[in-house]
């Protein structure tokens, strides 16, 4: 059920706005338990999660392509669904499935004809298209001809034709080869350049770290993580100093106080210790890491280092890769246990 209640005007600055989207199949399965995610205007936004999630569920949701169980939400300013909305948005399925007997430019032209293209529009922009995903060669030729990376390329094409202010697409660049993957993602970023909105949902993590404002990690059907890169890691971003090697107590002594070990850790399990009140410090081997992320902070670190005689081979400031926010977001922390792939029942009742 989509609950139309008109919405505060705050939410009309986003291009997708969503709350409470739950959906649930066969009475019993809970493929989605509530998900609320925000979207900027005139950014890429990445939806990642493991297999199972819900991501796709929530992509046909958005399209209405799958009635949710209950929704509340706008997407472009309007209501879910609305109809005049959906033209102004560009959708590529996960798995799509284009007419055989087709030629590629004939695909871009019917999806465009579909959105109330004019014909003499859709045949220039079919053609520039054609251009920008680098597939003008095969303009002409069948579906049947083309590789799956070259329907990816011709998917995202006719996603564009009838130039949306919102994008969606559903694993973008599944069975793309790397030159294919760097294309496609100078095509996102041109689609930013141009004001467009472009919602990614893809299982490629790095692909989506290099071209990423924000991102939303769901499992489980729940949103478990949103925001920047940067935001979700601002805890344990770190400046990190490669070291020469150097005996312990040359390191307790640059650091009085810092460590107050007698001994040096063992390999592969670093001490950690604190600089001050509001900085840690960790030493894992020739690796010192220290909980600032100032350059300027950290400026008396490296003179305490230099005052002794400590060789730095590399210094840098380093953080956590969205891999490494994605299996946090996996993992609970209270067990240690992964999440399961797939939806989930309710738990019985009574059950803990």
């Amino acid at each position: 059920m989509i609950d139309r209640t008109i919405m505060s005007s705050t939410a009309a600055g986003y291009a997708i706005d969503l709350q409470n989207v739950t959906k649930i199949y066969h009475r019993r399965i809970h493929a989605l338990q509530g998900v609320s995610m925000q979207v900027n205007r005139g950014e890429i936004f990445g939806l990642l999660g493991p297999n199972g999630a819900g991501k796709s569920t929530l992509v046909k949701i958005m399209v209405t392509v799958v009635r949710p169980t209950t929704a509340r939400g706008m997407i472009l300013g309007h209501s879910i669904g609305h109809k005049g909305t959906l033209a102004r948005v560009g959708y590529l399925p996960e798995n799509h499935r284009f007419p055989r007997y087709l030629t590629g430019r004939q695909v871009i032209e019917f999806f465009s004809a579909l959105a109330k293209t004019d014909r003499s529009t859709r045949k220039k922009r079919a053609a520039e298209l054609l251009d920008l995903v680098g597939m003008t060669a095969w303009a002409d030729s069948k579906i049947s001809q083309y590789s799956k990376g070259m329907l990816q390329r011709v998917g995202l094409a006719q996603a564009l034709g009838a130039n949306p202010d919102l994008i969606i697409l559903d694993e973008p660049t599944d069975g793309v080869d790397p030159s294919g993957r760097r294309d496609i993602r100078q095509v996102l970023l041109h689609l930013r350049e141009q004001g467009a909105t472009v919602f990614i949902n893809s299982h490629l993590l790095s692909e989506l770290e290099t071209v990423c404002d924000r991102v939303a990690i769901l499992v489980g059907g729940k949103v478990a993580r949103q925001g920047s890169v940067d935001e979700l890691t601002a805890a344990k971003q770190c400046y990190q100093f490669e070291l020469e090697p150097t005996p312990w107590p040359v390191i307790v002594a640059a650091f009085p106080g810092a460590f107050d070990f007698g001994a040096p850790p063992e390999p592969g399990f670093p001490t950690r210790g604190k600089l001050d009140e509001n900085c840690w410090c960790e030493f894992d081997g020739l690796t010192l890491r220290v909980g600032h992320t100032d350059a300027a902070a950290v400026q008396p670190i490296i003179d305490a280092l230099r005052r002794n005689n400590l060789v730095i081979r590399r210094m840098q400031l380093v953080r956590p890769s969205l891999e490494d926010l994605f299996f946090e977001a996996m993992t609970d922390p209270t067990t240690g246990q992964r999440a399961l792939p797939g939806a989930r029942p309710p738990p019985l009742p009574g059950a803990r």
